[in-house]
């Protein structure tokens, strides 16, 4: 026909079950998180109850048949209306309102950086093999924004072409917050100016090959090596200070006062090692067997499917908790046979581990334990720990030995505390001192761990 076209679009993609998108809030949640999600549930599936294990339930009066079948099949507002029709609320004990109150009282737990950045990855369109990667990428990314670990390392710790690495990085850079996922401080100030449509003006050839002389406010030699008047290096500058140089800053989580350790380590009487699960503000719910009751025995088909709905729901949520807890249970018992030094000693003692290294030992993929790690905390003898701190690359002494990216920045902190402050170290003194320890680390490395801990360069802190 005249004036028609039709045209074939072929795609693939991936649409998650309401169920499976379920099974990934609660895996992602911390405890507070979860707390909240469970207490929304109980106030919308009527059919859960907070589990009182050997406490009795209270006798719930038989309502009038023929009211009740109304009301359940009046799904537009089936909660407000089973509770009146099954007197729930003369079982309200003070206790119940009491913890109710709290919730609503409650300050929300603040969104980690990692979890904002699952988020837009579930909604992303993207392949499903980019789409892992990415997963197990946000799982090295820092509080910053930034990678803590090159992403060469990454590649050959997971078994990953480096090529298949990158391109999951740049889908993650297309994120929020602008400048995520970058290696360094450069290449966020050049993403955040890329996404500003400034790639190639002057601030990105400042950014790109000036830095350093920017940060010293060494103008005249930036002009003069650029080719361009101080004036429009100063407007510039302007612009590049209104970069944010620490783009996860808005989801610092050390900012919440409410951060809770979703795990506890600690000896116990017999002097070993034993894990524990906290499950603060988890309460532990269940189904209602007057309700499975009232599904059995009721003819009303509307009213049966509703129930049986409401049961299913409850159930799948009441898995998805089980699962969480079982895989953060049993990560934390593998963390204790991989880090025994480290629950001695502490960070130091760190030794390098990768997700796939856990993942693989408690039989999950690797994008698993990067959502079961996202925001949750571990007590440990030596302070309160993002269970993401465990999982690094790092070197191998002369003898050796294992020692994380994490113990190196320990031990250039520790040299740099007790320096003597008229003859600071440099990061060429500080490779000598680490080469003598049986570590061979590059110096530009050094200069970067400096540079993670916020750590000036030595003639920077030369004190006179």
């Amino acid at each position: 026909m005249a004036g028609i076209d039709l045209h074939h679009n072929l795609g693939q993609s991936q649409v998650l079950s309401p169920q499976m998108r379920q099974s990934l809030e609660v895996l992602q949640a911390n405890s507070l998180e979860l707390g909240q999600i469970l207490q929304q549930a109980l106030l919308t599936n009527p059919v859960l109850e907070i589990d009182r294990n050997d406490e009795q339930l209270e006798e719930i009066t038989t309502p009038d048949a023929e009211h009740d079948m109304e009301t359940l099949s009046n799904l537009d507002d089936d909660f407000r209306e089973l509770s009146i029709t099954e007197n729930r609320t003369a079982s309200t004990t003070s206790d119940d309102q009491a913890k109710r109150d709290h919730l609503y009282n409650s300050i929300v737990s603040p969104e980690t950086l990692q979890q904002h950045l699952l988020s837009q990855l579930a909604l992303a369109a993207l392949p499903d093999e980019t789409k892992q990667i990415a997963t197990l990428l946000i799982g090295y990314i820092n509080d910053r924004g930034f990678f803590e670990t090159s992403l060469e390392d990454i590649a050959i710790a997971n078994n990953i072409p480096l090529r298949v690495i990158e391109r999951a990085q740049a889908a993650l850079q297309n994120f929020d917050p602008a400048g995520v996922a970058a290696i360094d401080l450069t290449e966020s100030l050049l993403i955040q100016l890329a996404k500003r449509d400034l790639l190639g003006s002057l601030e990105y050839r400042i950014v790109s090959e000036q830095l350093d002389n920017l940060a010293r406010k060494r103008i005249p030699e930036i002009a003069r090596k650029l080719g361009v008047t101080t004036e429009a290096i100063n407007q510039a500058a302007e612009t590049i200070a209104t970069l944010t140089p620490d783009p996860g800053a808005e989801f610092d989580p050390t900012s919440n006062p409410h951060i809770t350790a979703d795990l506890v380590v600690a000896k116990n009487a017999a002097d070993e090692w034993e894990v524990r699960l906290t499950n603060d503000n988890i309460p532990d719910i269940g189904i209602s067997n007057a309700y499975k009751d009232l599904m059995a025995s009721t003819d009303d088909n509307t009213a049966r499917q509703y129930l049986r709905d409401q049961i299913r729901d409850g159930k799948i949520l009441i898995r998805s908790v089980s699962q969480r807890q079982e895989t953060l249970y049993k990560l934390a018992l593998e963390l204790v046979k991989r880090q025994p030094e480290f629950f001695e000693k502490g960070p130091k003692a760190l030794k390098p581990l990768t997700m796939n290294d856990i993942a693989a030992s408690i039989e999950v993929h690797p994008a698993t334990i990067s959502r079961a790690v996202a925001g949750k905390y571990i007590l440990t003898p030596h302070g309160l720990f993002e269970l993401r701190t465990f999982f690094t690359t790092g070197f191998t002494s002369d003898k050796g030995k294992e020692v994380s990216n994490t113990g190196i920045r320990e031990t250039i902190q520790q040299l740099i505390a007790e320096e003597n402050t008229q003859k600071p170290l440099s990061d060429s003194a500080i490779e000598k001192i680490l080469k003598e320890k049986g570590l061979t680390v590059a110096r530009r490395t050094i200069a970067k761990y400096r540079d993670q801990l916020n750590i000036l360069p030595s003639h920077l802190r030369k004190q006179f």
